[in-house]
């Protein structure tokens, strides 16, 4: 969201039961000239949360992790120097545009010192998004610089975020709302590789999905009817389900998750619900981790009888479902993430408990 919006008295009134994280942002949200503006208006707001929570009217579970994304190095530098202690306990660290070889050592450098400063526990989160990283000829030896220069600052990195707009936008291309992000071809490469440097597990990293851009008239929709239907079928075969923007949302957030990103970057409230719901992991996954995990190795049958387990090849998603069923809770089935829908637009906060 822009950094020249007022957010605080939504986040004090707890108005986004929901919104577990934001971005506040400095760069192409807003104009250049806008910059100052919205410094000064973040600086505010962050102080108004520090003092209703100094006072005790709100708690820390009541503010979302807030992020700012900064503009580029320079602007960051100077911001760092603006940011009171009480302020920075406020935020959860910084988004780092266009981040690429040239200014990454600059930007960790910098969150590594306002850390030191205000001796406090910042985090950043790198876009990959640049020129180098989707042009072919170019890929594979920015990747590889990007790779060992985060490598000393790997304790500060919080997740690896992607650029799907400003890749499509190096091509000219835009993916339609009944589309998605893997199927314009150079993008799909382009995140593949990301993928490749970065999700393998001995790297350690978090990567989440890129932004879905389209929303429709924010409103409360019934989504009781949803109840009967097979949701993932429904997505597969391009059954309509809520309309466009959610459909294409979804099947997005689908394939996401197949490809190993976690989480997505969202531009509307009417998202939250949707996204936060579909990272949940169901039962059958659960079981299908802790059987794998239990055992040596060798293949079992699984609880549902209805695939083979084999303890080795499986241990490493076993281990990544186990740990995202710690931070997003297990589901009975595929059916229940409707029930997550319908009770998360209650304007209550998504229940997820592990079996």
């Amino acid at each position: 969201m822009p950094g020249t919006r007022l957010i605080v008295d939504k986040v004090l009134d707890k108005q986004f039961p929901a919104l577990k994280s934001m971005v506040m942002c400095f760069e192409d949200a807003i104009r250049a000239e806008e910059v100052a503006v919205a410094e000064e208006n973040v600086l505010k707001q962050l102080e108004r949360m520090a003092r209703a929570l100094d006072k005790g009217t709100i708690n820390e579970n009541d503010i979302p992790l807030i992020f700012l994304r900064v503009r580029n190095v320079e602007q960051f530098s100077s911001f760092a120097e603006q940011l009171s202690r009480d302020q920075a306990h406020i935020i959860s660290g910084f988004v780092f545009p266009k981040f690429s070889s040239d200014n990454a050592i600059d930007y960790l450098n910098q969150l590594r010192w306002l850390n030191q400063r205000l001796d406090t526990r910042l985090y950043g989160m790198p876009i990959l998004e640049g020129k180098a990283i989707v042009y072919r000829e170019t890929r594979t030896e920015e990747l590889n610089n990007l790779r060992e220069a985060m490598v000393p600052y790997k304790s500060l990195i919080l997740n690896i975020r992607v650029g799907g707009t400003d890749f499509s936008s190096f091509f000219g291309v835009r993916r339609a709302i009944n589309a998605s992000i893997y199927d314009i071809l150079p993008v799909r490469d382009a995140l593949s590789d990301i993928l490749n440097y970065f999700n393998r597990i001995e790297e350690g990293y978090t990567v989440s999905g890129a932004v879905w851009e389209y929303f429709l008239a924010y409103k409360q929709d019934d989504l009781s009817h949803l109840l009967e239907q097979n949701l993932n079928r429904s997505l597969l075969t391009l059954q309509p389900i809520l309309n466009d923007a959610i459909d294409g949302l979804l099947r997005e957030v689908l394939l996401d998750k197949t490809n190993g990103f976690v989480g997505k970057t969202v531009i509307h409230p009417s998202h939250l619900k949707y996204v936060n719901a579909m990272q949940s992991v169901t039962l059958e996954e659960y079981e299908d981790a802790q059987q794998i995990l239990s055992v040596g190795d060798g293949v079992i049958k699984s609880e549902q009888n209805n695939k083979m387990n084999e303890a080795n090849p499986h241990r490493n998603w076993a281990r990544r479902v186990l740990s995202r069923a710690q931070a997003y809770g297990v589901i009975e089935n595929e059916s229940e993430f409707v029930q997550l829908f319908i009770e998360s637009s209650a304007d209550k906060p998504l229940p997820l408990p592990i079996h």
